[in-house]
């Protein structure tokens, strides 16, 4: 084997100098435009040495050339809103997202748990109650599993369908309360249907065995083996547990840790046991660090555990289940600020996201300098709430739900749904993620929602609230240089430009000049990250 072979496979090995020439290649540069370039000079440590371009002098001696024979070459992508450790554990059991109607569902989950007889709990995700017609129930559980505890999160990741079995093991009853911010649906006579929603789930979740570590390893090496596949090279991992980080940790030590990671702890116990006195360090060069916290207001619009400032359309009765109040809310942010680690809250509804502005306004009068708060989700943005949006945006393009939104909202606050464009406008910076795995990380999808406001059969027409329609430029920029400065990794990567990490994809069709459905089936053919190829796509596909 050629020795550059044997370099960019082990990796502990030192890098050579790399460069990779002949590509069709684009960046963006300082001020957010497009900037065409040909060729890389990559050094040792992984970092780009020179930036070329067509007609400029390629180095005279290189211990590794890469031909990349016209092909695109674009910035390796970041996930802005993504947590780790459950994409790789929905890797590794029971996928419902396939299931078109209960009695399907019904079918997986028998052959399933009769696959996996050893398993104490059988555990998945991906249902829809939206496509079945109806919402599920664990009498439907009951049937195809018997007494072995079920425990089955929605595709939307705000929602879980458990069996009689693991209700018992929860300790659930019709007795039971739900915690601030939670639901635990109930039928006739009060009889609990399984159906638990938001806070309420922990309830469940705490019942179920705890993962061992050799678990959570193998979840992660699934983890990072979909995302490099979709040329994701970074990401923000929000809730991290210091079991996730351990794990994070054990990969970086053995030199299996391939993509970068911005870990924000699981609330602010998590927070201190990770971090300490602070935001740690970047480590393993510059591939994970503990940004801060990752807090939450609300729920999600779709199981109306968003937190509206008027009552839902299709629900009189109720504004949502928020979750704190605005001055515990304070006490958390406070706390984390202190120690200048960085705020990320969940906010979802108008009322949300209009509580956290006032806390952050409140807070900033204290707490000086750029601290970079975060808000995610915002699904809902009230008008008057834009021109004050202190905080960075990250978003999820994948949540984009014309029906839902309308539905919820109604006609007459629509306009308030997934303000992209108002708050880019604004001067807002955006980062866009996937919130994984409660959607694919599929960036490419997400850059086509982004700029049509379409689902992928290009519906509605035209584009739902298309006022808020984003250019390539702009939707790009919030899965690169937005995404890296909302986790204070600007100059480290995001751009290929001098200085910065060497992380690139070659694609098989240039993403900017693309239609929306040429842009969804954009094929990653090699994902390198930090002068490394790390994933190439097989032969033949």
């Amino acid at each position: 084997m050629p020795l550059y072979a044997l370099v960019l496979l082990c990796p502990g090995a030192a890098l050579a100098d790399t460069l990779v020439d002949n590509v069709d290649g684009f960046t963006l540069d300082q001020n957010g435009a497009v900037e065409r370039i040909s060729g890389l000079l990559i050094g040792t440590d992984g970092r780009i040495v020179q930036v070329l371009h067509r007609g400029e002098k390629r180095p005279g001696k290189v211990d590794y050339l890469l031909d990349g024979k016209g092909r695109v070459l674009m910035p390796g992508l970041i996930d802005a809103h993504i947590n780790l450790m459950s994409l790789g554990f929905s890797a590794l059991t029971l996928d419902l997202s396939v299931a078109r109607s209960l009695p399907e569902a019904q079918a997986r989950i028998t052959a399933y748990a009769a696959a996996h007889p050893d398993r104490a709990w059988i555990l998945g995700r991906g249902w829809d109650a939206a496509t079945w017609g109806r919402s599920p129930t664990a009498a439907d559980l009951d049937a195809a599993t018997g007494n072995r505890p079920v425990w089955l999160i929605s595709a939307d990741g705000h929602s879980g369908w458990a069996n009689s079995a693991a209700l018992a093991a929860a300790g659930l009853t019709a007795a039971s309360k739900a915690p601030a911010g939670g639901r635990i649906e109930r039928g006739v006579g009060g009889k609990l249907t399984g159906i638990v929603i938001e806070t309420a789930m922990a309830q469940v979740e705490k019942a179920v065995p705890a993962p061992r570590p050799e678990d959570r390893d193998l979840a992660f090496t699934a983890a990072q083996n979909l995302l490099v596949k979709r040329g994701i090279t970074a990401v923000a991992d929000m809730g991290t547990t210091i079991e996730d980080w351990q794990s994070y940790r054990r990969a970086g030590d053995s030199g299996a840790l391939r993509i970068r990671i911005m870990a924000y702890a699981g609330g602010t116990d998590a927070m201190s046991l990770i971090g300490g006195p602070g935001p740690s360090p970047w480590l393993y060069d510059d591939r994970l660090r503990l940004n801060g916290v990752a807090l939450a207001v609300d729920g999600a619009l779709a199981t109306r555990g968003a937190w509206l400032k008027a009552a839902y359309t299709d629900a009189p009765a109720t504004t949502g289940l928020p979750r704190i109040s605005g001055t515990q809310l304070r006490n958390l942010m406070s706390r984390a600020a202190i120690d200048r680690f960085q705020v990320a809250v969940e906010a979802n509804g108008d009322a949300a996201t209009g509580a956290v502005l006032d806390a952050i306004g409140e807070l900033a009068q204290t707490y000086k300098g750029e601290r970079r708060w975060r808000i995610e989700g915002a699904r809902a943005v009230n008008a008057k709430d834009v021109g004050r949006f202190g905080a960075i945006a990250s978003v999820q393009p994948a949540a984009l739900a014309a029906a839902t939104a309308d539905a919820r909202l109604g006609p007459a606050r629509a306009a308030d749904a997934d303000r992209w464009a108002s708050l880019a406008g604004a001067k807002v910076t955006l980062a866009f993620g996937s919130g994984a795995p409660a959607a694919l990380p599929d960036p490419f999808a997400g850059l086509a929602t982004a700029t049509t406001r379409q689902d992928a059969a290009g519906q509605p027409y035209g584009g739902w609230q298309a006022q808020e329609r984003l250019t390539r430029e702009a939707a790009l920029a919030a899965y690169t240089t937005g995404a890296a400065f909302a986790g204070y990794a600007e100059g480290r990567f995001g751009r290929l430009a001098v200085g910065q990490r060497a992380d690139f994809l070659l694609v098989d069709r240039d993403p900017l000049m693309a239609s929306a459905s040429e842009l969804r089936a954009t094929r990653v053919l090699e994902t390198w990250i930090g002068g490394r190829k790390v994933w190439a796509a097989p032969a033949g596909e």
